[in-house]
Order: structure tokens, then sequence, then C-alpha cells
């Protein structure tokens, strides 16, 4: 089998940042995937599950409610390997033209204080495995990346193209 293109990336070399993953075609319809890169993969800890999760809960809401990008949000969810995000919109989009929008949504996650969207019993399928305090914490240490951003924060390492 051929390896899928996020297997492709040199994981030693990547920074944390907003990637574009891929970009699906289907019919007239363009779908660009970013990779939302919290942690360097394999050289820091990984997103503990309840700030992951919670993570989820704030990104997926923020987004979807957006009046200009809600629209145009396809999914928004963890990785596997619990480093970052995915995310897809529809548009041939590049990491420059959504770094604003992530910006605004870390800064809403960094502030954010009331009721957990979706931490009932009958909401979520996991609703006693959230942490508010350290979602913060994360997003406040990804704003660090997000208000200065290089470009290795932006592009993958160039064995990549």
């Amino acid at each position: 089998m051929e390896k899928i293109a996020s297997f492709t990336v040199d994981h030693t070399r990547l920074q944390r940042g907003i990637f574009v993953s891929r970009q699906d075609r289907f019919g007239e319809t363009v779908l660009t995937t970013f990779d939302i890169r919290l942690k360097r993969p394999n050289r820091e800890p990984v997103l503990d599950n309840p700030a992951l999760h919670t993570i989820e809960h704030l990104g997926a809401t923020f987004l979807r409610n957006h009046p200009v990008w809600g629209p145009k949000t396809v999914y928004f969810g963890p990785m596997g390997c619990r480093t970052g995000f995915y995310v897809i919109f529809e548009g041939a989009l590049t990491s420059r033209e959504i770094l604003p929008l992530i910006r605004n949504l870390f800064n809403w996650i960094a502030e954010f204080n009331g009721p957990l969207p979706g931490a009932s019993a009958e909401e979520c399928g996991n609703y006693l495995d959230h942490n508010v305090g350290m979602a913060r914490w994360e997003a406040r240490r990804f704003l660090e990346v997000l208000n200065n951003p290089l470009p290795e924060n932006l592009e993958y390492p160039a064995s990549n193209k």
C-alpha cells in the first residue's frame, strides 16, 4: 500500500504551527486539510487527554459558529498522536489565509470562561474527561507561535514539498 500523505512528513523536523496537509477535489469543490500542530512531535510531551478533549469541544464550537468560517468548516478534531488537530475547510486555502482565524480561535480558548459546550453525559461519550485550565494553558503556549510565525511554522520541512 502507498503511504498516506501525513506519513511522508519528516516528523523529526516538524515544528509547531499551521500546515497545509492536503487538498482534495470533490467535483468543483476543493477541501483543504490543515495540520494544526501544537507540539513538536517526538520532542516534547503530547497533549494530555483532558486538555485535548476540551480543545476539541471548544475548537469545533468556535469554528462551526463563526459567521464567515462556520459554513466552510467540515471538520475539527484531534490527531491520534496527540500533538495537534486537523481542521478541514472548504476552499483551496493556505496557512497564511487561515492564520488570523486560528489565532482568534486559540485566543478564545486561552480566555474561555464559562460552561464547556457539549460537556454533559447526554452530549458527550466521555464527559468527565475535560480540563479547561490545561486547555487554556496549551492555547496560550500555542499563541507564542501564532503571534509571530516563522516560515517553518507555516510550511512543512522542505523535504516534503
